[in-house]
């Protein structure tokens, strides 16, 4: 695997932006850009690799799966235009970890408190799936991320499964992760050595929002365990 070694978190979120590494979702994110959803037709689309959202000394990570074609490829944030992110800033401003409860645009004036939100793939994958390869050629953009933040980094929220198992590789690296590894259920809670909090929570897709098997208040219960863990609370 490639190292990455960037020096600090702005250097990384640069670089991410730059990356052409996987060809089928190079193309695939350019497309989108150039077609573009009916709804956004005016609006340049953003159409490159996503980068981190957050402060560089965040004490609490989320990690989600990839970027919205309409989303985050649109508007160069994560989960910044969609239904997921409606969902997500909300919560996260119900909890105090976010300055306002909508993410529209970069710009907009949005800060989140300790708290950053990234991704296994920074890019918008096609049916929102990305490949297996995919996911390990975007791997050392995540290891090289949470070597950063590890000094002050005491808890991570996954949301989904494909997070959490894209998430446990990477933290082995630097963290003590237990084996058999632990399994991905919306609350679990394992710690890593004596430093860690990782916590599991279903994805905010439509597919569990709109099903109710995530309600608001699951995640905001998620949400306010990791940031007591983390100290934001």
């Amino acid at each position: 695997m490639t190292k990455i070694r960037p020096a600090t978190i702005a250097e990384l979120d640069e670089a991410i932006a730059d990356c052409r590494r996987c060809p089928r979702l190079v193309a695939w994110r350019e497309e989108v850009a150039r077609k573009k959803r009916a709804a956004f037709a005016d609006e340049t689309y953003w159409g490159r690799p996503v980068p981190g959202i957050g402060p560089a000394d965040a004490s609490l990570a989320i990690v989600g799966l990839a970027p919205a074609a309409h989303g985050g490829n649109r508007t160069g944030r994560m989960f910044t235009g969609d239904r997921s992110g409606d969902v997500l800033f909300q919560a996260l401003y119900d909890v105090g970890l976010a300055s306002q409860p909508t993410s529209t645009h970069r710009g907009d004036g949005l800060e989140l408190y300790g708290t950053r939100i990234t991704a296994p793939v920074h890019c918008a994958p096609p049916a929102n799936k990305p490949l297996p390869a995919e996911r390990d050629a975007c791997r050392p953009w995540l290891v090289r991320e949470l070597e950063l933040l590890r000094p002050r980094l005491k808890a991570v929220v996954v949301l989904g499964a494909f997070g959490w198992q894209a998430l446990l590789p990477v933290l082995a690296q630097t963290w003590p992760v237990p084996r058999p590894a632990p399994k991905f259920g919306h609350g679990v809670e394992v710690v890593l050595g004596e430093e860690l909090h990782l916590f599991g929570c279903y994805h905010v897709s439509q597919q569990n929002t709109f099903t109710g098997r995530l309600t608001p208040e699951m995640l905001r219960d998620v949400l306010s365990r990791a940031a007591a863990r983390a100290g934001l609370v």
